[in-house]
């Protein structure tokens, strides 16, 4: 009646097993760490590179617990705070602007454990440290942008069509073509009405001129502002994990702002510069027509802008951006025909479509092709276009070293912002205020946990330190799940794993209690115990169901913190369901079960209901 069979036994054990491997990476903690991770024009990461940082910590005699080399750059471990900052100052010195040198955590955790995939859970800022902004999207840079791409598309659309027309200008928020009769406006109109869905087009007359005013239809307005948003996001993603920073969280916050969280990361303006490396490619035609000494002097001349070519002397650029970096598909490092270092670049078939038209029609005319970088904007090269390219293959070379064309094709695949970024907040979470949080969220559940065992037993004894134990094995189940799921764990996830012990020991008392109620009704000790898991299961069930939909609806709604706190209470419910039925279950069976004469259990005093013979 009360044994288990072996395989219920066997799960019940794996289960243990596992959830004392998985949560014992969270007890070894975190050192602070240092950092270094090549930047553009920096060689890359190397065994030289590690053996630089070596021999300078060695000179500077500050010891270290660790040192490896990673794909994206050189971690160093220290035993303490203060050579940490030491460490990084000393490096930062020695390595120059080249290189970026960031304080960070890392884990403690043997390599056995590391080896099998066993890693401590993700801490959040308010437990860890670590830096936090919050970017607020400029919507109406989106719409500008979405409006530049119209106005080039358009005008390489009715180039292609051999569609006459007199020019096309971008005022404000609306795009006007004009055209010099009505038969070339219907026509043009047609193209781009077939062409470009988004866009809503009408008719004026203009003295002698006929206009075509086309304006971005208001859904589609929502539609690439909310795509804006997310292409920001992916982008300072890519930026982020191209440069190595661990367990970055990056999301939308909003209609229009961004949060991004850099857990373990101290330096805020390390943060700002991992956020703002973020570079796009545009090309434009050079105005050779202009007087550039002019130029020089200070008079630019109106539609032209004077830039510096790398390597070479001043430039006079059209300020029409002719293709972006938002037609980019992939970017590679290589080298040219001359086996100098290039980046190749992909478009996708409208920018092939576009730059193929731009170099059919502009055959011995100057290219220029400039790389935008923290709002710098810097020629590469300005080359000559000899023929018509097309197939959407672009090559750019142009005095880069190896590693800069690396550099240059890693920045273009992560992509350009969709629309201006602005940090509206900002701040910084030092590592002993996380250490304190996270002393203060343990000792408080530690300190529940006890005082829960001390009532269970007292109560109930021998049923109650059964309880007890089933108890630590739901929190230890627990613990073991978030890390193998590699959770991010805060504050209110810590309060999520308190309340979720004082739900599963209210089941263990349910239980209790049913055996209680079946002992008193004169059911034999084994009957009692059977009797009391059987009924006290669909009550058990039903209240962790309704607090299970409300743990999912936190999930759907919620955002940041509440979203934490939701995982944490449903994966508690999963686990105490399994602890309190389960597990107290086999224990139970262990202890009672083998017993054919059971005469009285262990479960506290059972006061039989006194009958009235008046």
């Amino acid at each position: 009646m009360n044994r288990y069979p072996s395989w219920k036994y066997l799960i019940i054990a794996v289960s243990i097993l596992l959830g004392l491997v998985y949560t014992l990476p969270n007890f070894y903690g975190e050192s602070p760490a240092v950092q270094i991770s090549p930047l553009r024009t920096a060689p890359k990461a190397d065994t030289v590179l590690l053996q630089r940082i070596e021999d300078a910590l060695k000179k500077a005699n500050l010891p270290v617990d660790g040192m490896f080399l990673e794909a994206g750059g050189v971690k160093v471990r220290f035993a303490d705070t203060d050579t940490q900052i030491k460490a990084r100052d000393t490096l930062q010195s020695l390595l120059g602007s080249g290189y970026m040198v960031a304080l960070n955590l890392l884990s403690n955790s043997p390599h056995w454990l590391t080896s099998i995939g066993a890693l401590p859970m993700y801490l959040g800022l308010d437990l860890r440290g670590g830096v936090h902004f919050l970017l607020q999207v400029d919507m109406r840079g989106a719409l500008s942008k979405a409006l530049d791409r119209y106005s080039a598309d358009i005008r390489g659309s009715l180039r292609e069509k051999k569609i006459s027309y007199a020019g096309l200008d971008k005022q404000g928020s609306q795009i006007t073509v004009k055209f010099r009769n009505t038969e070339s406006r219907a026509q043009g109109k047609a193209e781009i009405n077939k062409t470009y869905a988004d866009l809503d087009l009408r008719e004026e007359n203009v003295g002698a001129e006929f206009y075509l005013i086309a304006n971005i239809k208001q859904e589609a307005q929502v539609r690439i502002q909310s795509s804006a948003v997310q292409q920001n996001i992916t982008t300072l993603r890519n930026r982020v994990n191209e440069l190595g920073v661990a367990e970055p969280i990056i999301q939308q916050a909003g209609v229009d702002r961004v949060v991004v969280q850099l857990p373990g990361v101290q330096d805020t303006a390390k943060a700002k510069d991992i956020l703002g490396r973020t570079a796009t490619l545009e090309v434009r035609m050079v105005d050779e027509g202009r007087d550039l000494e002019a130029a020089l002097r200070g008079q630019v001349p109106f539609g032209s802008e004077l830039y510096n070519e790398r390597g070479g002397g001043p430039v006079l650029v059209k300020k029409q951006v002719v293709l972006t970096g938002d037609r980019i598909t992939d970017a590679q490092p290589g080298f040219d025909n001359n086996s100098q270092p290039a980046v190749h670049i992909d478009l996708d078939s409208n920018g092939a479509r576009i730059f193929k038209q731009l170099t059919h029609d502009n055959v011995g005319k100057r290219m220029a092709i400039l790389l935008i970088e923290k709002n710098q904007a810097e020629v590469i090269t300005a080359p000559v276009i000899r023929e018509e390219i097309g197939g959407g293959r672009v090559q750019i070379s142009g005095r880069m070293t190896t590693e800069e064309a690396r550099d240059v094709a890693l920045l273009l695949r992560a992509g350009a912002l969709a629309a201006p970024m602005d940090i509206i907040e900002e701040r910084t979470v030092g590592p002993s205020l996380g250490a304190d949080n996270i002393s203060r969220g343990f000792n408080s559940t530690l300190y529940g946990f006890l005082a829960i065992a001390f009532f269970m037993t007292v109560y109930y004894l021998v049923f109650g330190f059964i309880s007890v134990t089933a108890l630590g094995v739901n929190l230890l189940l627990l613990v073991g799940l978030l890390s193998i799921l590699q959770a991010t764990l805060t504050l209110p996830g810590m309060a999520a794993i308190a309340l979720t012990l004082g739900m599963a020991i209210d089941a263990n008392v349910l239980i209790n209690e049913r055996v209680r109620d079946e002992l008193r009704e004169g059911l034999s000790p084994q009957a009692a115990i059977n009797a009391g898991y059987e009924r006290a299961f669909g009550t058990i069930l039903d209240s962790n169901i309704t607090t299970l939909i409300a743990g999912i609806a936190l999930f759907a709604f919620g955002s940041g913190p509440v979203k934490g706190f939701a995982v944490v209470l449903c994966l508690g419910i999963a686990t105490s369901m399994f602890s309190a039925v389960m597990v107290s279950r086999g224990i139970v069976n262990l202890v009672y079960g083998g017993r054919r004469k059971l005469e009285r259990v262990s479960i506290g005093q059972i006061w039989k209901p006194t009958t009235d013979k008046r």
